[in-house]
């Protein structure tokens, strides 16, 4: 199947490792030009070196912190300036922050708002006007599970993420009529840097599998990988869902109790 994304352009957020990187990677192997983004540059440049090294191909990078709205603009014109035009938004900065309602200060609150959700709003702002130019686009907002069925000690992340879904449905409402889909992905649990050192702060002993397979909740029964994150969102913004926007897609192996 010819998923068509040869000739598109993608900017992703929050690229330099993880499921952003991993999507930046497919994206390309599909055929787009692609330009990454994240606040740590040495990690932007190991980023697009490892993404080289598996395709050949080269990505444009940027150091940047999306909670500032003048960055969000700049990453978009830079983006705009060097290929010409931009198709894809993948807003997926962000970083997980569980806690009690009680230990949870204002500063806190501003700063997990100001990154997943601000980012996403400054950025898609700034990308809308050139994806109708080119005659329409595709917006990801990567959430997470934990929005949809907050848990105890889940915040600010639950709140934030919950946000997100509504601006995903709003979004995709507004600018149907102009051919940009909005949809999101609704994480789970997926191998991360974070997951990585609890396994090897708490079970040293165990081997990833050994140690992913302990996860009794997920009904497929071990935890996510980053390229299975990475598959689902290149299909979203690709020709192949043309006509979905809207929705939202759990990749969490089946955790969550609800659709």
């Amino acid at each position: 199947m010819e998923i068509g994304l040869n000739g598109k352009v993608a900017l992703i957020t929050g690229s330099s490792r993880g499921i952003g990187l991993e999507t930046a990677l497919y994206l390309v192997k599909e055929g787009a030009e692609v330009t990454i983004c994240a606040r740590n540059k040495n990690r932007l440049k190991d980023a697009a070196a490892y993404i080289f090294e598996q395709t050949g191909k080269e990505v444009f990078f940027i150091e940047t912190d999306v909670t500032n709205e003048e960055e969000c603009q700049k990453i978009v014109s830079a983006t705009v300036e060097k290929y010409g035009r931009l198709d894809i938004l993948v807003n997926n900065a962000g970083t997980s922050q569980a806690h009690p309602f009680e230990e949870v200060g204002t500063e806190l609150w501003r700063k997990d708002l100001d990154l997943k959700l601000f980012g996403a709003i400054h950025c898609s702002r700034y990308a809308i006007p050139h994806m109708r130019q080119v005659g329409g686009g595709a917006i990801i907002n990567v959430t997470a599970a934990v929005g949809k069925t907050p848990p105890a000690a889940s915040l600010p992340t639950s709140v934030s993420r919950a946000a997100g879904m509504a601006l995903t449905k709003a979004m995709s409402k507004d600018f149907g009529p102009d051919n940009i889909r909005v949809n999101t992905v609704c994480i789970g649990w997926i191998r991360s840097e974070q997951i990585e050192k609890r396994w090897k702060n708490q079970n040293p002993g165990l081997s990833w599998e050994q140690f992913s397979s302990k996860e009794r909740q997920i009904p497929l029964g071990r935890i996510g990988n980053t390229d299975e994150a990475a598959k689902v969102i290149t299909f979203l913004v690709s020709d192949a869902a043309s006509y979905v926007t809207g929705t939202s897609v759990n990749i969490d192996g089946g955790m969550v109790g609800t659709l």
